[in-house]
Parts: C-alpha cells; structure tokens; sequence
C-alpha cells in the first residue's frame, strides 16, 4: 500500500467520505498545527461524541460533572481536529458553555462540510446561540447545499434549525428555502418533505439546562 492510499484511508476515517466542490473552497478553515494527544482524546472526545443527541438524565450529570472543565482551549482543539468525532464534540462544547467566539470556525466548517456527521451538530449549535451571524451561516449552507441533491449532507438539519429560529425571532428565512428543499429531496424516497423541530428543541433543552447551570466557585 503506497501512501496515497493510506492518506485516503486516514481521509475516510477521519470522515472525508465525499470529494466536493463548492464556492467555499477559498474560505480557510482552522485546523491544529498539531495532533491531538492520545490523554486528551481520551478525555474530551471518546466519552462523549457517541452521546451527543442524547437527553437522558446520565448524559445530564456526566455533563455538569465536567462543564467546569471545558475550557475554550479544549474546544478549540477539538474544532481544529480533522475527524468528525473532534469536531462535533468542540462545537457541542461550545454551546453548553457559552463559548460564542467560535461560531467563526464552526461556521465555515459547516460552510466548507469536509467530514461527515459533524454539521448536524453545527447547526443545533447555532440554533442554541441564535446569534445573527449564525443564522446567515444557516442561510448561507441552505442558499448552496439545496441545490446539490447529489449531495446528501446535513440540509435538513439546517433547515430545521432555521424554521426553529424563525419561530422564536419571528423571522421569515425558511420560505425562501422551502422550493429548493421540495426539489432538493425528489431523489431522496426515504427522506420525510416535512420539517420538524421536535427532537431539535429536545436537544436544545438539554443545551440551555447545561449552560446555565452555575460554575462552582
């Protein structure tokens, strides 16, 4: 095996799964000048990438055990990690606590979508931060990834994330997408046309009872 295919095969695990072209090609994502070490994937990514979603009350208490150890340099390695496992797990960091600076990085990681899995958490993210700058982000990835149906990436997460925050802005950005959402999935047999929230707002719950839990003195 020469190393081109090992780079393709570290490439796949990592979550590369789809090679794409996009008009966010040029956009410069942050990625670590380093790699993580085995202690800290250990730590802050294995006990916790496999949960993200989950709302039960074991999810809840490992959570708050740990929140007061999740500092912004935890999350920004996390974010900068190529695989998906790293990255979901630095932006659900982020959102639990609080930390709005990285919705730069998270948003062009959503934009750029290099791994699998991970947008769907970038955008429960943002619809936790509801920021206008994330809500453009949302836009953004709709306005582009709705007209690749070859694409089968995280479009109905952010048009859920989307319709929930036009709900609480009273805001009307889910109109304009739902014409190319309804071509985007005439592809797709098994995906429901129908948007919902449901299971969003359940995880954004979880979010809000984290994040505002108090840090210990």
């Amino acid at each position: 095996m020469d190393n081109k295919e090992i780079e393709a095969i570290k490439l796949h695990v990592a979550g590369a799964i789809v090679n794409h072209t996009s008009p966010f090609d040029d956009l410069k994502p942050f990625k670590n000048n380093f790699d993580l070490t085995q202690d800290f994937i250990d730590k802050w990514v294995t006990p916790f990438y496999r949960n993200i979603g989950h709302t039960g009350n074991e999810w809840i208490n490992k959570l708050t055990s740990c929140k007061n150890e999740i500092t912004a340099d935890v999350i920004k390695k996390n974010l900068g990690d190529f695989n998906w496992r790293t990255r979901q797990t630095g932006a659900f960091f982020s959102a639990i606590t609080n930390h709005t600076e990285f919705i730069d990085i998270i948003g062009t990681h959503l934009l750029k979508s290099e791994v699998c899995y991970a947008g769907g958490v970038y955008c429960k993210v943002f619809a936790s931060f509801n920021t206008i700058k994330c809500v453009e982000y949302l836009n953004l990835y709709l306005d582009y990834y709705l007209t690749r149906p070859d694409l089968w990436f995280n479009q109905r997460d952010a048009m859920e994330s989307i319709l929930y925050l036009d709900r609480i802005n009273s805001t009307n950005h889910f109109e304009k997408h739902i014409g190319n959402w309804t071509e985007f999935i005439k592809n797709k047999p098994y995906w429901s046309k129908e948007i919902t929230t449901n299971n969003l707002e359940q995880q954004l719950i979880l979010i809000e009872t984290i994040k505002n839990i108090p840090a210990n003195p």
